[in-house]
């Protein structure tokens, strides 16, 4: 795969939880980053020439990412680089679309001298080999490859709808509210690297910013040879908060639809250097992951606990995400909530309460089922109630509010 340059693209807001981060820097099932997926795919794949563009807050992803050890990227000639967000115009300090992130970034391609560019979101939770891909890509003689994927109707309305000829060449491209199809495109691109340079010279530097809503779809104007290459298997999007509890939940299932302990398709990552995870004397886990470094004195069910957290006896933690060193202390309950790093739930506190399910109008996503939310770096302070579909973004004092409650659908910040 030495002619094939991958660029991934590690942007994306994911309302309180990329207060600090890109979605790409997302902790994912304990120990994981949503980033790990597609830089693994890659390695397993044979491709070793790797661009992590860093559309939006790089802090946190540049660290995870460092030299690229833990996926042995770590080399002079190919690896890994890291391309910093390049200022656009006056008042715009990320990139706003992987188009113009891809275009701010030619100078790296041209440097490079591939014969095709591999264009990879560094949001999706799946693994594909794509030496599949790449080889129709080159049979075809295709100016662009896309990989597609079929998904259930409901869920269908948010990605672009792909139609195409009887022999896998595109035909239109488009999202529909009411989808008569289900094939989606899944934001993977595989260009020929004169093409893509082409396309994004002339119109990004007139403006457009997206590749799926108007690259693509001049491309298609122009009559350029694009195909698509079917996918199936387990790919999940992480483009909600709601997707980002529900996927993560998916990874405690019995035998869960990605399997995170394939000897064949091993998953790096690069782990805290934490002690083994303890379990207290009256504690009980189940149907959950339990990542190193915590402490379990308390009840977890149906949950993802990350590294450093502590959960004192009495606590009991369910249908919840809990990021690192945060801690949950004793009597409290913690239901259907995402709980950020280095939070802190005092005693006798109960989050998920009650069946009030009004919407939260603030959400960038409008949490409606149930899900709280909690930002990174505070505290709630000792018999507090909180409701449904809440965003906590500071410190909660008692006394602050009636009754000490947070009554379903509330935004405090």
């Amino acid at each position: 795969m030495e002619k094939t340059l991958a660029l991934v693209t590690a942007g994306g807001r994911l309302d309180l939880l990329s207060k600090t981060r890109s979605k790409a820097a997302l902790p994912f099932a304990g120990k994981f980053r949503l980033i790990d997926f597609t830089l693994n795919n890659c390695i397993n794949s044979g491709i070793e020439n790797i661009g992590v563009i860093t559309q939006y807050m790089p802090y946190s992803l540049r660290e995870h990412i460092g030299i690229g050890k833990p996926w042995d990227l770590d080399r002079k000639n190919g690896g890994i680089t890291i391309l910093q967000p390049y200022k656009g115009k006056e008042g715009e300090d990320w990139y706003y679309g992987d188009a113009q992130a891809v275009y701010n970034n030619l100078s790296y391609i041209m440097s490079n001298g591939p014969e095709e560019i591999l264009i990879l979101p560094g949001n999706l939770v799946y693994k594909m080999n794509y030496q599949k891909l790449i080889r129709q890509h080159r049979e075809n003689d295709a100016d662009l490859t896309l990989a597609a994927n079929n998904i259930p109707y409901p869920d269908a309305r948010h990605f672009s709808i792909l139609d195409y000829e009887d022999n896998l060449q595109l035909k239109n491209i488009k999202k529909e509210e009411e989808p008569a199809k289900n094939l989606v495109s899944m934001g993977i691109f595989v260009f020929k690297k004169e093409v893509l340079v082409k396309y994004l010279k002339e119109y990004c530097s007139q403006g457009a910013v997206d590749f799926e809503t108007e690259i693509i779809p001049q491309m298609l104007a122009d009559q350029k040879k694009i195909f698509i290459s079917k996918y199936q298997g387990y790919w999940r999007s992480i483009r909600t908060v709601q997707s980002y509890w529900k996927s993560n939940l998916e990874t405690t299932d019995a035998v869960p639809e990605i399997n995170l302990y394939d000897p064949d398709w091993p998953i790096y990552t690069r782990s805290e250097e934490k002690p083994p995870v303890k379990f207290g004397p009256h504690s009980l886990s189940t149907k959950s992951l339990i990542a190193n470094g915590a402490i379990v004195n308390g009840r977890v069910e149906n949950s993802i606990i990350g590294p450093g957290v502590y959960i004192e006896a009495g606590a009991l933690v369910k249908n919840s995400i809990i990021l690192n060193d945060s801690t949950i202390r004793k009597n409290s309950l913690v239901n259907k909530s995402i709980i950020d790093k280095n939070v802190e739930i005092k005693e006798n506190v109960q989050i998920g309460y009650g069946n009030d399910f009004t919407v939260n109008s603030d959400s960038e996503n409008n949490l409606e089922n149930g899900l709280n939310l909690f930002a990174r770096n505070i505290s709630v302070d000792s018999g507090c109630t909180i409701h449904r579909n809440c965003r906590i973004a500071r410190d909660l004092k008692r006394g602050q509010f009636k009754n000490n409650e947070i009554l379903s659908g509330t935004t405090v910040e």
